[in-house]
């Protein structure tokens, strides 16, 4: 169950996650991870989904590491949830 404390609006779908509280998942870096943020603030170098949900945890919002490749207000950006390692 996703609980959102920190940010005033959490976008149903994705043609509203253009808002103030888009929340970005880069490709993984050339040594592995991928770099989360919201909007310009860089949360921290995830390796996994559940260091996402971590992060968004401290930021305020509450979310199960399961929900976390589901969720439409999430951008995920160049490749998919699942790949977390180096560009081959």
């Amino acid at each position: 169950m996703t609980h959102w404390n920190a940010w005033p609006h959490v976008p149903d779908d994705p043609e509203g996650a253009s808002g103030p509280n888009r929340v970005i998942v880069d490709p993984p870096t050339p040594t592995g991870g991928r770099r989360v943020r919201v909007d310009d603030e860089i949360l921290g170098l995830a390796h996994h989904v559940a260091d996402v949900a971590e992060f968004l945890r401290r930021a305020g919002l509450e979310i199960d590491p399961v929900e976390v490749a589901e969720v439409p207000w999430i951008d995920w950006r160049g490749v998919e949830p699942e790949r977390w390692g180096p560009e081959t």
